[in-house]
């Protein structure tokens, strides 16, 4: 390793903030963590993170993931909500994983309808369409079932997210993607708000395009049956994890068909029936 690159790995293992008095973090998981906050520094993907935390413990995946938002958040980022990742069959399909998981959305990850995402600020990008749903209750104590869910859905909005993964080639298991932050990388909210009251998810019918192209499609079915049962297992998991939804959040509730990867300079359209359409571009450059 030349120097440049080990003075880049020090600097993103010290990123990660540490608390006096804190029970010490089990070795593989501060390295992982390290691993990936030096491949969103540097902008090259990294190898897999399994090698350090193993392929079959979640919990040391979601202790890397923490580990790594909160470096984020003490460089200046806000959570403003979560995402749920790999609840489409098709998409499990894609990565070779068989449930779900979820990570943070920060602020500066979030974009308008029609804004250009720069194509640098997400590695490997690949673009998905899905239902977002804004959160006017806390979903933290007390029961939690479909009924506080769609109770607590202050609107839901047509969205499109664009994963990127910090692993070289997408070489991901459940525990690689998890540690990175559920491979999130931006999203994008549409302009047209409806209650549930006005839109139902489950019924919902999506097509998405890239340049013109339709390259997805799929239902709100396609998403565990129904994107509010998905926003359950999060809220669940989630308060599991002393993370509970707060009002406010804004949750991407999962991919409604396929990803498609992104080039630059790339024109992103998805419909969704009862939401509308929702746009972006990717830049041209690196920057």
């Amino acid at each position: 390793m030349n120097d440049t690159r080990r003075v880049q790995r020090a600097a993103a293992a010290q990123d990660v903030p540490q608390e006096a008095g804190a029970r010490q973090v089990p070795q593989g998981v501060a390295e992982a963590a390290a691993r990936l906050l030096e491949a969103d520094a540097t902008r090259v993907p990294c190898a897999p993170v399994r090698d350090l935390i193993g392929t079959a413990d979640t919990g040391a995946a979601y202790a890397v993931q923490q580990r790594v938002t909160a470096a984020r958040l003490a460089r200046g980022a806000r959570v403003v909500g979560h995402k749920i990742g790999l609840t489409s069959p098709a998409v499990q399909r894609q990565l070779g994983v068989d449930q779900p998981d979820f990570g943070v959305l920060l602020d500066d990850m979030g974009y308008a309808d029609g804004d250009t995402v720069p194509y640098a600020s997400v590695l490997q990008p690949r673009v998905e369409a899905e239902i977002a749903f804004v959160l006017g209750a806390d979903l933290a104590e007390g029961q939690l079932d479909l009924a506080r869910v769609r109770a607590a859905v202050d609107h839901a909005v047509a969205a499109l997210e664009i994963c990127g993964s910090r692993v070289a080639g997408w070489d991901i298991t459940l525990s690689d993607t998890v540690a990175d932050n559920a491979s999130a990388g931006a999203f994008v909210l549409g302009r047209e708000r409806h209650s549930l009251a006005e839109f139902e998810p489950r019924t919902a019918v999506m097509e998405m395009s890239v340049d013109g192209r339709t390259v997805s499609e799929g239902t709100g079915a396609d998403c565990l049956g129904d994107p509010l049962a998905a926003v359950l297992w999060l809220a669940r998991t989630a308060r599991d994890l002393d993370d509970p939804l707060r009002a406010g959040h804004v949750v991407l509730s999962g991919a409604l068909g396929p990803m498609s990867p992104l080039a630059p300079g790339a024109q992103v359209t998805a419909v969704i029936g009862g939401l509308g359409t929702v746009t972006t571009a990717i830049g041209e450059g690196t920057v």
